[in-house]
């Protein structure tokens, strides 16, 4: 099966959920999944997906895996005794076909926030890998070899690269697990310090390297629902993130409301406690530079902070990011599909969003407008509004 391991998934997921388990235990959420690659028809896969999905949630964590999560830093022992008793619920996740979706197939998680946090990245690696293993049963790996050899000659040859950090984010759109662990090891074992580690908690644990990750879009989008009037939610997300870290795991996610209000409510107080930001959509040369501006106008040395980069980058945009901001302010990057499902045939552009929280409607209104995601247009147009975002044309 696909997955074996629930440690295979990315690590802001344990992250979110333990803030959830302290937080707001009894959060609602509904996710739905969405392919934004045109012309793909998944339903022929329901019944391998549903079969992938029986054995997922038969699973349970092992106490090495608990004894893993349990030594770092910011995972707290009671957090680890609640992931002791948990697994992921059948009942909680559907798959059904359906002629409602372009892509023939709605996936649908609904339950306990807490619950069901952390079905999503394990579904995106199962319906990439079932997807790719039908497809292309056959395709040799040539070609995705000598791909990634450029990548690592490209990083290895910049001319200075001594600050130079690369992480992998690309789990949830892999073109397999076994080609992951290939290109991590690969990577590892060639790159030295220019390879900082992986999102993937199994492979940061199995070999040797560290894992990456805060927060993802969902916990600003559940702050929807959860917290007080609308225009002070993105506050009260970073509060409650502080609250439950205490300036530990301090970079923000800048691009669930656009950039401008991003920029408005991120203050003083919030510019001196996090770390830095992380960068998922719109122009990142133009994004780094208002980041930069943004914390000299706060009274903060941007030489101390971080920018990390993360949205649909490959090895060449990440140098030339890079040889932009190196020096003037700290950089990382991570690299998704571009490492992890590079080896010629298209990749699938697939994720799976929260849609409600608490039985209400949340949305992301991204810098990037076809990265956004809300089934409620009039939901969207007035979280816009509040925003003081123009509407759509």
């Amino acid at each position: 099966m696909i997955i074996e391991s629930l440690l295979d998934t990315d690590l802001y997921k344990f992250t979110m959920q333990q803030c959830v388990l302290h937080q707001f235990p009894g959060a609602d959420a509904e996710y739905r999944f969405k392919c934004r690659t045109p012309g793909i028809d998944l339903s022929p896969f329901v019944d391998e997906i549903n079969a992938e999905l029986d054995h997922l949630c038969s699973l349970y964590f092992r106490e090495d895996e608990l004894a893993y999560l349990d030594s770092l830093r910011f995972i707290k022992s009671d957090y680890v005794e609640f992931l002791s008793l948990f697994h992921l619920k059948r009942k909680y996740i559907s798959v059904t076909k359906s002629q409602d979706y372009p892509c023939g197939i709605d996936i649908t998680a609904k339950g306990p926030w807490l619950h069901t946090i952390l079905f999503e990245i394990p579904v995106l690696a199962i319906v990439n890998e079932v997807y790719f293993r039908n497809t292309y049963p056959d395709l040799d790996e040539t070609e995705g070899v000598a791909r990634l050899e450029r990548k690592i000659e490209l990083l290895r040859n910049e001319p200075d690269n001594g600050g130079l950090r690369i992480s992998d984010y690309g789990t949830r759109r892999r073109f397999s697990k076994a080609w992951q662990k290939k290109v991590l090891l690969n990577m590892k074992e060639r790159l030295g310090g220019i390879f900082t580690g992986t999102s993937n908690v199994m492979y940061a644990k199995e070999l040797g390297l560290t894992p990456h990750g805060t927060m993802a879009h969902e916990f600003l989008q559940a702050c929807q629902a959860l917290g007080p009037r609308l225009r002070d939610t993105q506050v009260f997300a970073f509060e409650m993130w502080a609250k439950e870290y205490r300036g530990d795991l301090g970079i923000a996610l800048s691009d669930v409301y656009g950039m401008d209000p991003f920029l408005r409510d991120f203050d003083m107080f919030f510019c001196k406690l996090f770390d830095g930001v992380r960068h998922d959509s719109g122009d990142p040369f133009v994004w780094g530079e208002r980041m930069i501006e943004h914390w000299k106008a706060n009274r903060c040395d941007p030489r101390t902070k971080s920018l990390i980069f993360s949205d649909s980058l490959t090895v060449p945009k990440a140098i030339e990011l890079y040889e932009r901001f190196h020096g003037r302010v700290k950089v990382a990057f991570g690299i998704g599909t571009n490492l992890m499902n590079d080896r010629g045939p298209q990749p699938l552009n697939v994720v799976m969003k929260m849609v409600k929280a608490n039985g209400q409607p949340v949305a992301k209104i991204s810098d990037a407008p076809e990265k956004g995601m809300c089934e409620d247009e009039g939901y969207l147009r007035y979280l816009r509004q509040v925003f003081g975002l123009p509407p759509v044309a």
